[in-house]
């Protein structure tokens, strides 16, 4: 299953302006407590961990998960507009495994 993340960005703002971010990533989000009902054994954890949001290369936003997360977590942050720039967004998991998306926002 291909995993491909949802991001919500204004398409322009004005310099100084505080917009709000949305994003949305499809993951089963296994929390490692959960047995597997056949062999009773205990399914790995296997969560996104690591959240980044970095505008024009700098962080602006950063969140750590943990298993008491949902699937397919949400994550909304506000942004105070520096200028005109991209977005650059980034989910890993347990296993070292990271998905992109970025989003250009225009300053009007």
């Amino acid at each position: 299953m291909a995993i491909k993340p949802r991001v919500k960005v204004p398409k322009s703002a004005k310099v100084g302006d505080t917009i709000q971010i949305k994003t949305l990533i499809s993951h089963k989000m296994e929390t490692g407590l959960r047995k597997d009902k056949k062999t009773g054994k205990k399914i790995p954890r296997q969560i996104i961990n690591m959240f980044v949001a970095k505008f024009n290369g700098k962080q602006v936003f950063q969140a750590k998960m943990y298993p008491s997360i949902s699937a397919n977590p949400y994550i909304a942050f506000f942004l105070k507009v520096p200028e005109a720039g991209e977005l650059d967004f980034t989910w890993t998991d347990d296993s070292g495994k990271t998905w992109s998306a970025k989003k250009k926002l225009a300053v009007s």
